[in-house]
């Protein structure tokens, strides 16, 4: 699965530059041209990496940084034409990882990117357990790559996000609002209907007979709980 970049930014000529580059590149790009879209677009895409830009038109970007850091840990590298060191300071300390001054080189903003990927995997907790497995299924969280019996099952982003945070909280029931919080984002906790549909086209995928779960057990008003034995 290719690394997702979210790209928060207000000129569309920096979208019509940096998109073909980070997508020749192996990334998949999602844009936003405001912060508060941007935000939705990290609660709902859940990037590997975030480029921002301060001067958005309607949320400062520090504003944006502190809000996605109430609830998310995804690396953000801060795209800028502010360069003097007390902007820099403030971005860092509301929580951006990196600060990169307008005009930057394709080559520096590429190395930047690498570097926040690889900080976000050393720092992960899936690092510390990357092969979780149950009967035949497998899931190899350090590489994103999902088996049963030996045969890859592809994902789509969602589902295998909601199959990947089970797998770190296996054997323990995990809330609906929880699961929601985490893989949709913390404005959809109330929005149970979303799980009973991904949950559905998860369950196909994995399990023999979904109306009888082997692996993913329902518990009943509160949530769901993957079996670890």
């Amino acid at each position: 699965m290719k690394p997702g970049v979210l790209l928060i930014e207000d000129e569309r000529q920096i979208h019509r530059f940096l998109r073909p580059v980070l997508e020749g590149h192996g990334y998949r790009v999602e844009a936003a041209m405001t912060g508060e879209a941007g935000l939705a677009a990290a609660a709902a895409k859940r990037p590997d990496v975030i480029l921002l830009d301060l001067g958005l038109p309607d949320l400062d970007g520090l504003e944006v940084t502190r809000r996605l850091r109430e609830w998310s840990r995804t690396p953000i590298i801060v795209l800028s034409a502010r360069g003097r060191e007390g902007d820099k300071v403030a971005a860092l300390d509301a929580g951006a990882d990196d600060y990169v001054t307008k005009p930057f080189g394709v080559p520096e903003l590429l190395a930047r990117v690498r570097v926040a990927l690889r900080h976000a995997q050393d720092r992960s907790p899936e690092g510390s357990e990357p092969v979780f497995r149950v009967g035949d299924l497998e899931v190899d969280l350090g590489r994103r790559r999902v088996c049963r019996g030996g045969k890859e099952i592809h994902l789509t982003p969602i589902e295998y996000r909601l199959l990947a945070y089970l797998v770190r909280n296996s054997g323990r029931v995990v809330t609906h609002p929880t699961l929601l919080a985490e893989v949709w984002g913390p404005t959809f906790r109330q929005e149970t209907h979303y799980l009973r549909v991904f949950m559905g086209q998860l369950r196909r995928k994995i399990e023999d007979d979904p109306a009888r779960p082997r692996f993913i057990r329902t518990e009943p008003g509160v949530g769901y709980r993957l079996l670890d034995e």
